[in-house]
């Protein structure tokens, strides 16, 4: 067992997690997440573009980023925000063109920053040619055997073939009407019913993805994030389920039964997958957002001869509770470390509220999906500001990979004010407004303090509207305030790779600040979070950084703050 020995003598220490060994550059990697729609945009049409991100690659790595993860920039009719494809090996005219992208990856490459790409295998649009040749072909054809075609129930076939639920609300099922003119068969569709799933049993379906992956990896691509990674292969037969395809709680119905998710073939996907990116240079990686719980299971996923990363959605879930925290942290190093594969550590995506408001709100949301809007308890945005910044602290100080999704380093909030006609998410119309979806995280982001869209567009067009008061947590101006979320980041990278806590250890700190305290050393840094309602006193080292620098006394962490001190190496060796 790990053993530390000699240093921080009056601290009681736990050891958990061994330095990483292996020098690759995606075990400890930060990879920044840019929503192309939303990012940049440079033609002023009001919608970002990969020429906007381009322009803006050199304030990106001033991070000190390992690689972008680019949200889908393929053609597509925008149902679905982009991922729902219409073509899988080209770029929207409305985002640019192939030659743009290439420039993309040369300008990323020139800074050292890679670039990651979402691949979406699970569905695609009903524009896509292959749906569109399966309509055409008829039942029975092998162009329908592509996707999950099935004769409905009923004495005529007009009920779907069975009783699952799409994830964005309403049937998962919808009935074409055949090249004759009659009612015919249903296709599946666990998203939009404008998004068919392929059927991954399907040999060529499997060829075809290889093809793009291929395609995509010739580019210089330096990896893939997987959508909906848990879906591709369904239960045989596609039996009657009970639960909710979203993954919401349903008595008697646990998430790990569903029969449309984490099915154990899939696994030979993805190690095919995994052979096809180990005959390019560069270590080329596959993230899989995989909603698979619990942690034991999810680590499947990252074995050494499948995906390289995959997102913790665990993580990401977790309460503002320190017991909570240390639990689930705890739970994941040793679900990962039990099969050699780094944690991938996430607070904030373009299908989440944004942490900012997440933890300025009373209660956790159960959902953070769901979205937030007008009606809605609005969050203590002044809370949920200092909260985020500890947070977003805590995890740059554990060790693994880390996303961040854009804008987060700016400390922006979700807009919850967003008017119901200018809401685009497919949830929100599936469900009759039931359920807000994810358009409040996606509002395109604030570069400068004026202008009418606060310099995301050349002449001010925008997709979606901004809130109120993102003036001043634009770029422009947190870069000349040495107190700003956007300067606490850049600290934060910046130490994290000096002090190597990417590819770090972790001991417990026992005993110190109480229950609302968390305690850590990672390396030669000792991470304290207090989610209590009281001040803690801290030990007398050196402060590297604070979530709320000049705050409080220099040897006092106050409530939802996050410091790090400056210790000896604590040694955290092997047996």
């Amino acid at each position: 067992m790990m053993t530390t020995s000699g240093v921080l003598p009056s601290l009681r220490l736990t050891p958990l997690h061994d330095r990483d060994r292996e020098p690759t550059w995606w075990r400890s990697s930060v990879i920044y997440q840019v929503y192309p729609r939303s990012f940049r945009d440079l033609d002023g049409d009001g919608l970002g573009d990969l020429a906007g991100i381009t322009a803006e690659l050199g304030q990106l790595a001033e991070l000190d980023i390992d690689a972008l993860w680019l949200s889908p920039f393929y053609p597509s009719p925008q149902r679905d925000g982009g991922y729902d494809v219409s073509d899988y090996c080209d770029v929207d005219p409305a985002l640019g063109t192939l030659a743009d992208f290439d420039a993309l990856v040369a300008a990323a490459d020139a800074l050292s920053v890679k670039v990651i790409v979402d691949l979406v295998p699970n569905h695609c649009s009903t524009e896509h040619v292959l749906f569109q040749q399966a309509l055409a072909a008829g039942p029975g054809s092998p162009e329908r055997g592509l996707f999950v075609f099935r004769d409905g129930r009923g004495a005529s076939g007009e009920l779907p073939p069975n009783n699952w639920q799409s994830h964005f609300g309403g049937p998962a099922w919808t009935r074409v009407t055949e090249p004759g003119g009659a009612p015919g068969q249903w296709y599946l569709h666990l998203f939009d019913s404008s998004q068919p799933d392929f059927d991954w049993a399907n040999e060529l379906v499997r060829q075809e993805f290889e093809r793009i992956l291929r395609f995509w990896l010739d580019r210089g691509v330096a990896g893939f994030r997987v959508d909906v990674a848990h879906a591709l292969v369904k239960a045989e037969g596609l039996p009657d389920w009970g639960g909710r395809a979203d993954g919401g709680s349903v008595p008697g119905y646990p998430f790990t039964d569903a029969p449309m998710f984490g099915q154990p073939q899939i696994h030979d996907i993805y190690r095919r997958w995994r052979e096809v990116l180990a005959e390019y240079d560069g270590e080329r990686i596959l993230c899989a957002e995989a909603s698979v719980e619990p942690l034991t299971r999810l680590a499947d996923w990252v074995r050494p001869d499948q995906m390289h990363q995959t997102f913790n959605f665990s993580y990401l879930a977790a309460p503002w509770d320190a017991a909570e925290l240390r639990r689930i942290i705890t739970a994941s190093l040793e679900a990962f470390d039990a099969v050699g594969a780094p944690t991938t550590w996430v607070l904030s995506n373009h299908d989440v509220v944004r942490h900012a408001t997440r933890l300025g709100l009373g209660e956790h949301p159960a959902r953070p999906g769901d979205g937030i809007g007008p009606e809605d308890e609005q969050p203590d945005h002044a809370r949920g500001a200092r909260r985020a910044d500890a947070a977003s602290l805590l995890m740059l100080g554990l060790p693994g990979g880390v996303y961040l999704y854009q804008g987060e380093e700016l400390g922006l909030p979700d807009h919850t004010g967003l008017p119901a006609e200018v809401r685009q998410d497919p949830t929100y119309h599936r469900t009759g407004g039931a359920r807000l979806g994810r358009d409040g995280c996606r509002v395109p982001l604030p570069w400068t303090r004026s202008g009418a869209s606060l310099g995301y567009s050349a002449n001010g067009r925008s997709w979606l509207p901004q809130p109120e008061g993102w003036a001043e947590l634009s770029r422009e101006a947190q870069r000349e305030d040495p107190a700003s979320t956007l300067n606490l980041y850049r600290a934060a990278l910046a130490l994290r790779r000096a002090h190597g806590l990417g590819s770090g250890s972790l001991a417990w700190v026992e005993d110190l600040g109480g229950p609302g305290c968390l305690g850590l050393v990672n390396n030669d840094v000792l991470v304290l979070l207090n989610t209590g309602p009281t001040a803690v006193e801290l030990p007398d080292l050196p402060v590297l950084l604070r979530s709320r620098p000049g705050t409080s006394a220099p040897h006092v962490l106050n409530p939802e703050e996050c410091i790090w001190l400056q210790t000896e190496d604590h040694g955290t060796t092997g047996p």
